[in-house]
């Protein structure tokens, strides 16, 4: 009988199938497979024989579904974000943008270009990396699994330098316009629904910011130098000439946070899953040169340990209070777990593709299946025996479960299956689905998962 766990698997896999002809559908089921059950460095043809369909199926099929398929990221991403949606509550969707570095060579690539590598970087001295950046936007949940808010990627962008974009026929895009597109995306999926978005200093200026609908929120890091300025005075009856849009300029950040007759004021606050106490001066002001008249809440912390004396976050939104600021600015670390993830454990950065089509597919498709992943998780088999982890004497502390574990059930729930085999058909798995029983809730050991 076919497990319940690897049938729920697939069902998840199957928000994917309007995108596709059957056999192309046949095709992404063997590849994510295979992808899946992968131990060392990802690639087509590795996934064909960690399924079993090498030498079955002809190898160049499963490359054709990435460089020749006219399938487009953007779409399996809304249908995965449909199926995710249950999971996020009624309030404010939270989301995270950033761009990472994935390490690529070869002559032949397309939208290879040098990068500064950000892991490896400081202010002083800076290293460079040559392969893709890829610009990501995630949806940043809680789960009942894991005690740290999880960033699940769903919108995807490659960005190409001015130097390979110097044929005609390319345009150069900028990476906080790229963002922009994203974020006008995400906005047509969910509505006038309220959309609170971290991104760090990079992401936080004008191009991002200004002429953002209303329904988004903005948590993010301003430099220490922004000018600010408060509301303008009303305008008077009788009064000639432009209304102003800016107000009388205020101290800058900087000069707050040296200004001791400005006190600081304590708070305690959950950051990055701990239990810390800050030091912060906050005031509202404009922002215009990034944010346009709007008033803002900016806070001032002070820092205890590093180079940098003090850190400058702001809000969109006047009226939240400091503490839920900070916090939901630290959700955005989210997004920088999957990508640590993403490369070590499941293969974001690994792609061979060089053909313009493939390489645009191949790491929003890996991004993705981490997503449907983790919502296989969150559909109920972190309940499920498969979910145990390894015995470790020696990692007794060990409270929750990550992607790891989450990598290691899918493994364990596809062992001995044969992807090819007529019987797994969608056909038949819904059938055998309907007549399986319940998973098991509680685990073979009956272990209490942690909040």
């Amino acid at each position: 009988m076919l497990d319940p766990n690897l049938a729920s698997l697939l069902a998840v896999l199957e928000v994917f199938r309007i995108a596709f002809t059957r056999p192309s559908f046949t095709n992404l089921l063997v590849i994510a497979c295979g992808w899946i059950l992968t131990q060392g460095p990802h690639a087509v043809t590795e996934a064909l024989v960690m399924t079993g369909a090498a030498g079955r199926r002809h190898h160049e099929a499963f490359h054709r579904f990435f460089s020749r398929g006219t399938w487009n990221p953007d779409e399996l991403g809304l249908w995965l974000f449909q199926r995710l949606a249950p999971f996020l509550g009624e309030g404010a969707l939270r989301i995270a943008i950033d761009d990472t570095v994935a390490p690529k060579k070869g002559p032949h690539v397309f939208g290879i270009g040098t990068h500064i590598d950000p892991v490896r970087s400081t202010r002083r001295f800076r290293v460079f990396c040559f392969g893709h950046c890829w610009v990501v936007l995630t949806v940043l949940v809680r789960v009942p699994f894991s005690q740290r808010t999880w960033g699940l990627p769903v919108l995807f962008r490659l960005y190409r330098g001015k130097k390979e974009c110097s044929e005609p026929e390319a345009s150069y895009v900028k990476k906080t316009e790229l963002a922009r597109e994203m974020l006008d995306v995400f906005v047509s999926w969910v509505g006038a629904r309220r959309v609170e978005l971290a991104a760090d200093s990079a992401y936080c200026n004008a191009t991002v910011l200004r002429g953002m609908p209303p329904s988004i929120v903005v948590f993010g890091a301003m430099r220490p130098d922004a000018v600010l300025t408060s509301l303008p005075t009303p305008r008077k009856p009788g009064q000639r000439g432009r209304t102003s849009k800016r107000g009388a300029p205020l101290p800058k950040p900087q000069a707050l946070a040296k200004d001791d007759r400005i006190p600081w004021q304590n708070g305690t606050a959950e950051l990055y899953g701990c239990i810390t106490k800050v030091r912060y001066k906050t005031l509202c002001a404009q922002w215009y040169r990034a944010c346009g008249d709007g008033l803002l809440r900016i806070v001032i912390v002070a820092t205890d340990q590093g180079q940098v004396p003090f850190r400058v976050f702001f809000c969109t939104d006047s009226s939240v209070d400091v503490i839920r600021l900070l916090e939901t600015y630290a959700g955005r670390w989210g997004i920088e777990v999957f990508f640590r993830e993403g490369k070590q454990l499941l293969g974001f950065a690994d792609s061979s593709a060089r053909k313009e089509a493939a390489v645009r597919r191949v790491a929003p498709f890996v991004g993705l299946l981490y997503t449907a992943l983790v919502l296989w998780f969150l559909e109920g088999a972190a309940q499920s025996h498969l979910a145990t982890p390894p015995l470790r004497p020696w990692y007794p502390h060990k409270r929750g479960l990550c992607f790891a574990d989450i990598l290691r059930a899918a493994q364990r729930a596809m062992a001995g299956l044969d992807i090819l085999d007529s019987i797994n058909t969608f056909e038949h798995l819904k059938k055998r689905r309907a007549q399986a029983p319940l998973p098991d809730t509680h685990g073979i050991h009956g272990r209490r998962l942690a909040a």
